[in-house]
């Protein structure tokens, strides 16, 4: 795979202008597909207009002022994802979330410090274990080891805390609860979860909300209950 792709190429959900230079740096393999994530260096350069040019990103970088879901990043390939938080050291001392807003396109809404410090992960994937005890997939790549008897299930969100992954909060997908769509004609928008539909066949299972509208299962990310537990809304009005 090739470092760079050519700049109209690129994802509708990055933005950044379709003119300009013939090449762009591609996301490197990570937890978020190439369509879903930006790379690093073009939050930096291009979106959040922190540095002038890759040479300033990366002394930014090499200096651990970059910081992704707590954890120092060197690599400016590294793709930003649904849900990952960005914090930027002194003399910026800025915090950001990775959001989409109702065009598809991969936002930046700014948080607080502490707020940095948790992040909402939806459950993939859930299977056994040789040990006895039961992992599960996070939709950003993560693996969690939890017992056997833990009541997580594919769709719930757990909240983190950011960079030691301790489960703070458990939220299921179930009537009542306060969803954000990630995906679909809907994507970006937030409604209360009316029921689930299981359908028996190979069409994904729906899931219906008090607003009047659906979406398939896999574009529902539980947010809380009566308001989201993460600062989201300044990018979904847009």
């Amino acid at each position: 795979m090739t470092r760079r792709m050519k700049r109209r190429a690129a994802p509708r959900s990055w933005t950044v202008p379709r003119k300009g230079t013939k090449w762009i740096r591609r996301p490197s393999p990570g937890p978020h597909p190439q369509e879903d994530s930006i790379p690093l260096v073009l939050v930096l350069r291009d979106v959040q207009h922190v540095v002038h040019n890759a040479r300033e990103a990366r002394i930014l970088a090499r200096n651990g002022s970059v910081l992704v879901d707590g954890k120092v990043v060197h690599d400016l390939a590294r793709g930003l994802g649904l849900m990952d938080t960005l914090s930027l050291g002194a003399p910026l001392n800025a915090h950001y979330r990775v959001v989409k807003d109702r065009h598809n396109r991969l936002q930046l809404v700014s948080i607080s410090g502490d707020e940095a410090g948790v992040k909402l992960a939806r459950v993939r994937f859930k299977h056994s274990v040789p040990s006895g005890r039961v992992e599960v997939t996070l939709h950003d790549g993560r693996n969690l080891l939890v017992p056997a008897n833990s009541p997580y299930r594919v769709g719930d969100t757990l909240k983190l805390e950011v960079p030691t992954q301790k489960v703070v909060k458990h939220m299921p997908l179930a009537p009542g609860q306060l969803a954000y769509v990630s995906g679909g004609t809907h994507v970006g928008e937030m409604g209360h979860v009316e029921r689930v539909e299981v359908r028996n066949s190979s069409q994904p299972n729906l899931v219906h909300f008090k607003e009047g509208f659906s979406t398939v299962k896999d574009h529902v990310f539980v947010v809380g209950e009566t308001t989201p537990l993460v600062t989201l809304q300044e990018a979904l009005s847009r």
